[in-house]
Protein backbone atom coordinates (compact mmCIF):
# COMPACT_ATOMS: atom_id res chain seq x y z
CA UNK A 1 0.00 0.00 0.00
CA UNK A 2 1.13 3.53 -0.96
CA UNK A 3 2.41 5.83 1.92
CA UNK A 4 0.48 9.02 2.49
CA UNK A 5 3.20 11.19 2.51
CA UNK A 6 2.28 13.18 -0.32
CA UNK A 7 -0.84 15.22 1.85
CA UNK A 8 1.87 16.45 3.96
CA UNK A 9 4.08 18.59 1.01
CA UNK A 10 0.89 21.14 0.76
CA UNK A 11 3.23 23.63 2.11
CA UNK A 12 5.63 23.73 -1.59
CA UNK A 13 2.96 24.12 -3.73
CA UNK A 14 3.09 27.27 -5.72
CA UNK A 15 0.61 29.85 -4.30
CA UNK A 16 -2.45 31.27 -6.33
CA UNK A 17 -1.85 28.14 -9.01
CA UNK A 18 -3.72 25.25 -9.23
CA UNK A 19 -1.76 22.25 -7.67
CA UNK A 20 -2.50 18.49 -8.11
CA UNK A 21 0.60 15.72 -6.87
CA UNK A 22 -0.50 12.33 -7.96
CA UNK A 23 1.91 9.35 -6.50
CA UNK A 24 0.70 6.02 -8.08
CA UNK A 25 1.81 2.17 -8.51
CA UNK A 26 0.43 0.23 -11.17
CA UNK A 27 1.02 -4.05 -11.63
CA UNK A 28 -0.05 -6.19 -14.20
CA UNK A 29 0.11 -9.95 -14.04
CA UNK A 30 -0.40 -11.99 -17.29
CA UNK A 31 -0.40 -15.95 -18.35
CA UNK A 32 -1.92 -17.37 -21.48
CA UNK A 33 -1.68 -20.85 -22.63
CA UNK A 34 -2.15 -21.60 -26.86
CA UNK A 35 -3.32 -25.35 -27.32
CA UNK A 36 -2.04 -26.20 -24.19
CA UNK A 37 1.72 -24.58 -24.47
CA UNK A 38 2.81 -21.64 -21.93
CA UNK A 39 3.46 -18.71 -24.36
CA UNK A 40 3.11 -16.20 -22.00
CA UNK A 41 3.95 -15.57 -18.37
CA UNK A 42 4.53 -11.70 -17.41
CA UNK A 43 5.05 -9.65 -14.27
CA UNK A 44 5.68 -6.10 -13.96
CA UNK A 45 5.09 -3.34 -11.82
CA UNK A 46 5.68 0.65 -12.00
CA UNK A 47 5.60 3.49 -9.59
CA UNK A 48 5.77 7.34 -10.10
CA UNK A 49 5.01 10.66 -8.60
CA UNK A 50 3.41 13.46 -11.12
CA UNK A 51 2.59 16.75 -10.47
CA UNK A 52 0.68 19.68 -12.66
CA UNK A 53 0.40 23.55 -11.97
CA UNK A 54 -1.89 25.78 -13.74
CA UNK A 55 -0.86 29.21 -13.36
CA UNK A 56 -2.15 32.06 -15.35
CA UNK A 57 -3.89 29.41 -17.82
CA UNK A 58 -1.21 27.72 -18.49
CA UNK A 59 -0.17 23.64 -17.25
CA UNK A 60 3.35 22.73 -15.62
CA UNK A 61 3.65 18.87 -15.82
CA UNK A 62 6.73 17.17 -14.56
CA UNK A 63 6.58 13.41 -13.20
CA UNK A 64 9.65 11.40 -11.77
CA UNK A 65 9.70 7.08 -11.19
CA UNK A 66 9.85 5.62 -7.84
CA UNK A 67 7.70 6.90 -4.55
CA UNK A 68 9.24 8.71 -2.32
CA UNK A 69 8.85 12.16 -0.35
CA UNK A 70 12.54 13.48 -2.57
CA UNK A 71 10.57 12.91 -5.78
CA UNK A 72 7.21 14.44 -4.65
CA UNK A 73 9.35 17.70 -3.88
CA UNK A 74 11.28 17.62 -6.99
CA UNK A 75 8.07 17.40 -9.50
CA UNK A 76 6.22 19.93 -7.15
CA UNK A 77 9.27 22.32 -7.69
CA UNK A 78 9.65 21.33 -11.34
CA UNK A 79 6.24 21.90 -12.53
CA UNK A 80 5.77 25.24 -10.59
CA UNK A 81 8.74 26.42 -12.43
CA UNK A 82 7.49 25.38 -15.83
CA UNK A 83 3.88 26.95 -15.44
CA UNK A 84 5.61 29.90 -14.32
CA UNK A 85 8.01 30.13 -17.08
CA UNK A 86 5.65 29.52 -19.57
CA UNK A 87 3.02 31.85 -17.73
CA UNK A 88 5.86 34.99 -17.81
CA UNK A 89 5.89 34.74 -21.59
CA UNK A 90 2.55 33.55 -23.03
CA UNK A 91 0.89 36.07 -20.01
CA UNK A 92 -2.65 34.64 -21.05
CA UNK A 93 -3.63 36.06 -17.49
CA UNK A 94 -6.37 33.34 -16.85
CA UNK A 95 -7.91 33.12 -13.91
CA UNK A 96 -7.86 30.51 -11.55
CA UNK A 97 -10.24 27.85 -12.14
CA UNK A 98 -13.56 27.38 -9.37
CA UNK A 99 -12.05 24.80 -6.70
CA UNK A 100 -14.54 21.44 -5.69
CA UNK A 101 -13.20 21.14 -2.01
CA UNK A 102 -14.68 17.49 -0.77
CA UNK A 103 -12.21 16.35 2.00
CA UNK A 104 -10.68 13.72 1.16
CA UNK A 105 -12.04 10.35 -0.97
CA UNK A 106 -10.59 6.91 0.39
CA UNK A 107 -11.48 3.80 -1.26
CA UNK A 108 -8.78 1.38 -1.40
CA UNK A 109 -8.14 -1.85 0.13
CA UNK A 110 -4.81 -3.48 -0.51
CA UNK A 111 -5.57 -6.47 -2.47
CA UNK A 112 -3.45 -10.02 -2.34
CA UNK A 113 -1.66 -10.78 -5.21
CA UNK A 114 -0.70 -14.56 -5.87
CA UNK A 115 2.64 -16.10 -7.23
CA UNK A 116 2.54 -16.48 -11.21
CA UNK A 117 2.47 -20.25 -10.30
CA UNK A 118 -1.08 -19.67 -8.95
CA UNK A 119 -2.51 -17.88 -12.27
CA UNK A 120 -0.55 -20.65 -14.51
CA UNK A 121 -2.01 -23.58 -12.40
CA UNK A 122 -5.58 -22.44 -12.45
CA UNK A 123 -6.04 -21.80 -16.60
CA UNK A 124 -3.72 -25.46 -17.20
CA UNK A 125 -6.68 -26.92 -15.31
CA UNK A 126 -9.46 -24.73 -17.59
CA UNK A 127 -7.45 -26.20 -20.68
CA UNK A 128 -7.62 -29.69 -19.57
CA UNK A 129 -11.16 -29.87 -19.14
CA UNK A 130 -11.36 -28.12 -22.61
CA UNK A 131 -8.91 -30.75 -24.37
CA UNK A 132 -10.84 -33.75 -22.91
CA UNK A 133 -14.14 -32.56 -23.37
CA UNK A 134 -13.71 -31.23 -26.31
CA UNK A 135 -11.90 -32.75 -29.01
CA UNK A 136 -13.85 -31.52 -31.79
CA UNK A 137 -12.41 -28.11 -31.18
CA UNK A 138 -9.47 -26.69 -33.56
CA UNK A 139 -7.90 -24.96 -31.37
CA UNK A 140 -7.82 -23.13 -28.15
CA UNK A 141 -6.46 -20.18 -25.92
CA UNK A 142 -6.75 -19.24 -22.79
CA UNK A 143 -5.44 -15.66 -21.17
CA UNK A 144 -4.98 -14.54 -17.28
CA UNK A 145 -4.96 -11.36 -15.90
CA UNK A 146 -5.16 -9.20 -13.20
CA UNK A 147 -4.32 -5.46 -13.30
CA UNK A 148 -4.06 -2.90 -10.36
CA UNK A 149 -3.48 0.59 -9.98
CA UNK A 150 -3.54 2.36 -6.86
CA UNK A 151 -2.99 6.27 -6.68
CA UNK A 152 -2.78 9.30 -3.67
CA UNK A 153 -3.70 12.02 -4.91
CA UNK A 154 -2.91 15.41 -2.89
CA UNK A 155 -4.72 19.01 -4.72
CA UNK A 156 -4.92 22.42 -3.80
CA UNK A 157 -8.52 22.91 -4.30
CA UNK A 158 -9.91 19.72 -4.62
CA UNK A 159 -10.93 16.72 -3.19
CA UNK A 160 -8.02 14.57 -1.98
CA UNK A 161 -7.94 10.91 -2.56
CA UNK A 162 -5.91 7.32 -2.19
CA UNK A 163 -8.36 5.20 -4.79
CA UNK A 164 -7.55 1.95 -6.79
CA UNK A 165 -8.50 -0.32 -9.56
CA UNK A 166 -8.43 -3.98 -9.15
CA UNK A 167 -9.73 -6.13 -11.86
CA UNK A 168 -9.07 -9.92 -13.27
CA UNK A 169 -10.41 -11.78 -16.03
CA UNK A 170 -9.75 -15.02 -17.62
CA UNK A 171 -10.38 -14.93 -21.34
CA UNK A 172 -11.13 -18.11 -23.13
CA UNK A 173 -10.95 -18.31 -27.07
CA UNK A 174 -12.41 -21.62 -29.08
CA UNK A 175 -11.98 -22.33 -33.08
CA UNK A 176 -13.94 -24.66 -34.68
CA UNK A 177 -13.58 -25.81 -38.44
CA UNK A 178 -17.27 -25.43 -40.56
CA UNK A 179 -17.74 -27.86 -43.02
CA UNK A 180 -16.06 -25.78 -46.06
CA UNK A 181 -13.09 -25.99 -44.19
CA UNK A 182 -12.96 -22.40 -42.27
CA UNK A 183 -12.21 -21.86 -38.91
CA UNK A 184 -14.65 -19.94 -36.55
CA UNK A 185 -13.17 -18.51 -33.48
CA UNK A 186 -15.44 -17.34 -30.47
CA UNK A 187 -14.15 -15.62 -27.41
CA UNK A 188 -15.47 -15.94 -23.51
CA UNK A 189 -14.55 -13.01 -20.89
CA UNK A 190 -14.93 -13.93 -17.20
CA UNK A 191 -14.24 -12.11 -14.54
CA UNK A 192 -14.13 -8.37 -13.08
CA UNK A 193 -13.40 -6.37 -10.33
CA UNK A 194 -11.32 -7.67 -7.55
CA UNK A 195 -7.97 -9.42 -6.84
CA UNK A 196 -7.35 -12.86 -9.29
CA UNK A 197 -8.25 -15.06 -6.27
CA UNK A 198 -11.21 -13.57 -5.28
CA UNK A 199 -12.86 -13.34 -8.20
CA UNK A 200 -11.86 -17.02 -9.49
CA UNK A 201 -11.81 -19.29 -6.04
CA UNK A 202 -11.95 -22.50 -8.15
CA UNK A 203 -11.52 -23.31 -12.06
CA UNK A 204 -14.41 -26.01 -12.00
CA UNK A 205 -16.86 -22.99 -11.28
CA UNK A 206 -16.28 -21.73 -15.12
CA UNK A 207 -16.61 -25.39 -16.10
CA UNK A 208 -20.30 -24.49 -17.21
CA UNK A 209 -19.45 -21.44 -18.56
CA UNK A 210 -16.58 -23.34 -21.11
CA UNK A 211 -19.92 -25.59 -22.40
CA UNK A 212 -22.24 -22.88 -22.91
CA UNK A 213 -19.15 -21.51 -24.93
CA UNK A 214 -18.22 -24.63 -26.84
CA UNK A 215 -22.14 -25.28 -27.75
CA UNK A 216 -22.37 -22.06 -29.60
CA UNK A 217 -18.87 -22.36 -31.08
CA UNK A 218 -20.86 -25.36 -32.86
CA UNK A 219 -23.38 -23.80 -33.73
CA UNK A 220 -21.54 -20.94 -35.33
CA UNK A 221 -19.56 -23.85 -37.51
CA UNK A 222 -22.90 -24.47 -38.82
CA UNK A 223 -23.70 -21.05 -39.09
CA UNK A 224 -24.54 -18.86 -42.92
CA UNK A 225 -23.65 -15.45 -43.77
CA UNK A 226 -26.14 -12.86 -43.18
CA UNK A 227 -28.01 -10.71 -46.02
CA UNK A 228 -26.15 -7.46 -46.48
CA UNK A 229 -28.34 -4.44 -46.54
CA UNK A 230 -30.30 -1.92 -43.92
CA UNK A 231 -31.94 -4.19 -41.74
CA UNK A 232 -34.18 -4.88 -38.04
CA UNK A 233 -31.75 -6.03 -35.87
CA UNK A 234 -31.45 -6.01 -32.29
CA UNK A 235 -28.35 -5.19 -30.31
CA UNK A 236 -27.86 -6.90 -27.50
CA UNK A 237 -26.09 -5.13 -24.35
CA UNK A 238 -22.14 -5.85 -25.66
CA UNK A 239 -23.56 -4.17 -28.89
CA UNK A 240 -25.17 -1.24 -27.16
CA UNK A 241 -22.66 -0.72 -24.60
CA UNK A 242 -20.32 -0.74 -27.55
CA UNK A 243 -22.10 2.17 -29.21
CA UNK A 244 -22.27 4.05 -26.19
CA UNK A 245 -18.60 4.40 -26.13
CA UNK A 246 -17.30 4.04 -29.35
CA UNK A 247 -19.60 6.11 -31.36
CA UNK A 248 -21.75 8.66 -29.36
CA UNK A 249 -19.41 8.63 -25.86
CA UNK A 250 -16.07 9.99 -27.84
CA UNK A 251 -18.29 12.36 -29.82
CA UNK A 252 -19.57 14.51 -26.01
CA UNK A 253 -15.96 14.64 -24.72
CA UNK A 254 -15.28 18.08 -24.24
CA UNK A 255 -12.32 17.87 -26.14
CA UNK A 256 -13.52 16.54 -28.94
CA UNK A 257 -16.78 19.03 -29.07
CA UNK A 258 -14.23 21.93 -29.00
CA UNK A 259 -12.03 19.74 -31.71
CA UNK A 260 -15.08 19.91 -34.01
CA UNK A 261 -17.20 16.64 -33.77
CA UNK A 262 -20.28 16.22 -34.63
CA UNK A 263 -21.81 17.05 -30.99
CA UNK A 264 -20.59 20.52 -30.79
CA UNK A 265 -24.00 21.33 -32.67
CA UNK A 266 -26.60 19.13 -30.82
CA UNK A 267 -27.08 20.52 -27.25
CA UNK A 268 -30.34 20.25 -26.44
CA UNK A 269 -31.49 18.95 -29.55
CA UNK A 270 -33.01 15.25 -30.43
CA UNK A 271 -30.40 12.95 -31.37
CA UNK A 272 -31.75 9.72 -30.54
CA UNK A 273 -35.59 8.08 -30.03
CA UNK A 274 -37.18 9.37 -26.73
CA UNK A 275 -36.53 6.16 -25.66
CA UNK A 276 -33.00 5.71 -25.43
CA UNK A 277 -31.16 8.04 -22.60
CA UNK A 278 -27.30 7.08 -22.03
CA UNK A 279 -25.21 8.04 -19.13
CA UNK A 280 -21.67 7.71 -17.64
CA UNK A 281 -21.79 6.36 -14.30
CA UNK A 282 -18.93 7.40 -12.03
CA UNK A 283 -19.32 4.53 -9.28
CA UNK A 284 -22.32 2.99 -8.85
CA UNK A 285 -24.48 2.30 -11.71
CA UNK A 286 -28.47 1.46 -11.55
CA UNK A 287 -28.22 0.52 -7.78
CA UNK A 288 -25.40 -1.49 -7.92
CA UNK A 289 -21.48 -1.27 -8.34
CA UNK A 290 -20.43 -0.48 -11.54
CA UNK A 291 -17.80 -2.53 -13.14
CA UNK A 292 -15.07 0.14 -12.94
CA UNK A 293 -16.01 2.64 -9.68
CA UNK A 294 -14.06 5.52 -10.55
CA UNK A 295 -14.29 7.64 -6.87
CA UNK A 296 -12.27 10.83 -7.75
CA UNK A 297 -10.47 11.58 -11.02
CA UNK A 298 -6.74 12.67 -11.41
CA UNK A 299 -7.60 16.63 -10.97
CA UNK A 300 -8.84 15.82 -7.88
CA UNK A 301 -12.54 16.15 -8.57
CA UNK A 302 -15.19 13.68 -6.99
CA UNK A 303 -16.57 11.72 -9.00
CA UNK A 304 -20.65 11.97 -10.10
CA UNK A 305 -22.73 10.49 -13.04
CA UNK A 306 -22.72 12.12 -16.20
CA UNK A 307 -26.28 12.54 -17.94
CA UNK A 308 -25.55 12.27 -21.54
CA UNK A 309 -28.66 11.90 -23.61
CA UNK A 310 -32.19 11.90 -21.59
CA UNK A 311 -35.42 10.64 -23.38
CA UNK A 312 -33.24 11.16 -26.53
CA UNK A 313 -31.88 14.56 -26.39
CA UNK A 314 -28.49 15.39 -25.89
CA UNK A 315 -28.15 16.85 -22.31
CA UNK A 316 -24.38 17.17 -21.47
CA UNK A 317 -20.84 16.26 -22.27
CA UNK A 318 -18.30 14.79 -20.45
CA UNK A 319 -15.40 17.82 -18.59
CA UNK A 320 -12.22 18.27 -17.41
CA UNK A 321 -12.34 20.98 -14.87
CA UNK A 322 -11.26 23.48 -17.49
CA UNK A 323 -13.75 22.51 -20.19
CA UNK A 324 -16.24 22.79 -17.27
CA UNK A 325 -15.18 26.12 -16.68
CA UNK A 326 -15.88 26.94 -20.40
CA UNK A 327 -18.87 25.10 -21.13
CA UNK A 328 -20.34 26.44 -17.90
CA UNK A 329 -21.36 23.22 -16.97
CA UNK A 330 -20.31 20.90 -13.40
CA UNK A 331 -17.03 18.77 -13.79
CA UNK A 332 -18.31 15.01 -12.72
CA UNK A 333 -14.59 13.75 -12.62
CA UNK A 334 -13.84 12.41 -16.03
CA UNK A 335 -9.97 13.85 -15.80
CA UNK A 336 -8.49 10.56 -16.05
CA UNK A 337 -4.66 9.53 -16.25
CA UNK A 338 -3.28 5.62 -17.13
CA UNK A 339 0.31 5.68 -16.00
CA UNK A 340 1.63 7.82 -13.19
CA UNK A 341 3.77 9.99 -15.81
CA UNK A 342 0.26 10.71 -18.08
CA UNK A 343 -1.45 14.25 -17.98
CA UNK A 344 -5.47 13.71 -17.23
CA UNK A 345 -7.32 13.69 -20.27
CA UNK A 346 -11.03 13.86 -20.75
CA UNK A 347 -11.91 9.77 -20.41
CA UNK A 348 -15.17 7.97 -19.94
CA UNK A 349 -16.08 5.59 -16.85
CA UNK A 350 -18.94 3.33 -17.13
CA UNK A 351 -20.77 4.51 -19.87
CA UNK A 352 -24.13 2.61 -21.04
CA UNK A 353 -27.76 2.82 -22.21
CA UNK A 354 -30.05 3.08 -19.64
CA UNK A 355 -33.09 -0.13 -19.52
CA UNK A 356 -36.42 0.38 -21.13
CA UNK A 357 -39.40 -1.47 -19.77
CA UNK A 358 -39.52 -4.36 -22.93
CA UNK A 359 -38.36 -7.95 -22.62
CA UNK A 360 -35.97 -9.61 -24.57
CA UNK A 361 -38.38 -12.70 -25.54
CA UNK A 362 -40.37 -9.64 -26.73
CA UNK A 363 -38.33 -7.98 -28.96
CA UNK A 364 -37.02 -10.95 -30.78
CA UNK A 365 -40.86 -12.09 -30.99
CA UNK A 366 -41.94 -8.65 -32.89
CA UNK A 367 -39.37 -8.88 -35.39
CA UNK A 368 -40.44 -10.51 -38.49
CA UNK A 369 -37.07 -11.03 -40.69
CA UNK A 370 -34.00 -9.60 -39.29
CA UNK A 371 -30.75 -10.84 -36.69
CA UNK A 372 -29.97 -11.09 -32.74
CA UNK A 373 -26.61 -9.22 -33.21
CA UNK A 374 -24.57 -10.78 -29.34
CA UNK A 375 -21.05 -10.51 -29.42
CA UNK A 376 -18.48 -8.06 -30.71
CA UNK A 377 -14.75 -7.87 -31.12
CA UNK A 378 -13.57 -4.96 -32.26
CA UNK A 379 -15.29 -1.31 -33.24
CA UNK A 380 -14.13 1.78 -34.54
CA UNK A 381 -15.85 5.60 -34.82
CA UNK A 382 -15.21 9.13 -35.68
CA UNK A 383 -15.91 12.71 -34.65
CA UNK A 384 -18.91 12.11 -36.85
CA UNK A 385 -20.70 9.41 -34.85
CA UNK A 386 -20.23 6.81 -37.99
CA UNK A 387 -18.87 4.03 -36.69
CA UNK A 388 -18.39 0.27 -38.00
CA UNK A 389 -18.40 -2.79 -35.42
CA UNK A 390 -17.48 -6.37 -36.46
CA UNK A 391 -19.51 -8.90 -35.14
CA UNK A 392 -18.43 -12.12 -33.70
CA UNK A 393 -21.68 -14.12 -32.86
CA UNK A 394 -25.17 -13.44 -34.20
CA UNK A 395 -28.64 -15.34 -34.72
CA UNK A 396 -31.40 -15.05 -37.98
CA UNK A 397 -34.90 -14.04 -36.34
CA UNK A 398 -37.37 -15.41 -38.91
CA UNK A 399 -41.12 -15.06 -37.46
CA UNK A 400 -40.46 -13.87 -34.29
CA UNK A 401 -37.77 -16.86 -33.31
CA UNK A 402 -34.06 -17.74 -33.37
CA UNK A 403 -32.44 -19.05 -36.31
CA UNK A 404 -29.06 -20.56 -37.39
CA UNK A 405 -26.07 -19.11 -35.99
CA UNK A 406 -24.75 -16.47 -38.73
CA UNK A 407 -20.85 -16.35 -39.56
CA UNK A 408 -18.42 -13.27 -39.01
CA UNK A 409 -19.88 -9.89 -40.26
CA UNK A 410 -19.62 -6.04 -40.11
CA UNK A 411 -22.41 -3.30 -38.93
CA UNK A 412 -21.71 0.21 -39.75
CA UNK A 413 -24.24 3.72 -39.59
CA UNK A 414 -24.02 7.31 -38.36
CA UNK A 415 -25.04 6.94 -34.19
CA UNK A 416 -27.11 9.82 -34.15
CA UNK A 417 -29.00 8.02 -37.34
CA UNK A 418 -29.18 4.81 -35.88
CA UNK A 419 -30.07 5.46 -32.39
CA UNK A 420 -33.49 7.62 -34.15
CA UNK A 421 -34.75 4.05 -35.23
CA UNK A 422 -35.06 2.82 -31.81
CA UNK A 423 -38.18 1.69 -31.15
CA UNK A 424 -38.05 -1.17 -28.52
CA UNK A 425 -35.37 -1.15 -25.47
CA UNK A 426 -35.04 -4.16 -23.02
CA UNK A 427 -35.69 -4.07 -19.50
CA UNK A 428 -31.81 -5.28 -18.42
CA UNK A 429 -28.38 -3.72 -18.86
CA UNK A 430 -25.47 -5.78 -19.81
CA UNK A 431 -22.17 -4.99 -18.97
CA UNK A 432 -18.52 -5.25 -20.37
CA UNK A 433 -15.32 -4.18 -18.39
CA UNK A 434 -12.24 -5.95 -19.66
CA UNK A 435 -10.97 -3.20 -22.22
CA UNK A 436 -9.48 -0.41 -22.62
CA UNK A 437 -9.87 2.64 -24.48
CA UNK A 438 -7.08 3.72 -26.44
CA UNK A 439 -7.53 7.58 -26.92
CA UNK A 440 -4.29 8.75 -26.87
CA UNK A 441 -3.20 6.66 -23.38
CA UNK A 442 -5.02 3.31 -22.75
CA UNK A 443 -7.67 3.51 -20.10
CA UNK A 444 -9.72 0.63 -18.63
CA UNK A 445 -13.49 1.87 -19.42
CA UNK A 446 -16.85 -0.35 -18.38
CA UNK A 447 -19.44 -0.06 -21.14
CA UNK A 448 -23.17 -1.33 -21.27
CA UNK A 449 -26.69 -1.44 -22.13
CA UNK A 450 -30.12 -2.97 -22.73
CA UNK A 451 -31.10 -4.88 -25.82
CA UNK A 452 -32.03 -2.41 -28.64
CA UNK A 453 -34.16 -2.88 -32.32
CA UNK A 454 -33.40 -0.67 -34.33
CA UNK A 455 -32.41 -0.40 -38.37
CA UNK A 456 -28.69 -0.81 -39.20
CA UNK A 457 -26.70 -1.50 -42.17
CA UNK A 458 -25.27 -5.00 -42.21
CA UNK A 459 -22.00 -5.92 -43.96
CA UNK A 460 -23.28 -9.28 -45.29
CA UNK A 461 -20.15 -11.81 -46.18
Amino acid sequence: MLDTFVFDKKDLFLPGADTTVRVQRSRSRRVMLLGGNLVGNTRSESSGVSARVRRGGIYGFSSVAGCTPEGVEAVIRAAGENAAFMDERLRRGKPALTGTPAGRITEYADAPDPEQKYYIDFIRQLDAYIAGKFPDLASRRIVAINECIEKVIATSDCADGHVGMNRSYIYVQMGATTPAGVTVELMGIYGGWGAFDYQFHTPEEIYPELDKLHEKVMKKREGVYAEAGVKTCILAGELSGMLAHEAVGHTVEADMVMGGSVAAHMMGKQVASELVSMVDFAHTALGKPAPLPVWIDDEGVAAKDAVLIRDGILVGYMHNRESAERFGAEPCGNARAFAFSDEPLIRMRNTAVLPGKSKLEDIIASVDDGYLLCNTNNGQADTTGEFMFGVTMGYEIKKGKLGRAILDTTISGVAFEMLKTVDMVSDTVEWCSSGYCGKKQPMPVGLGGPALRCRVNVGGR
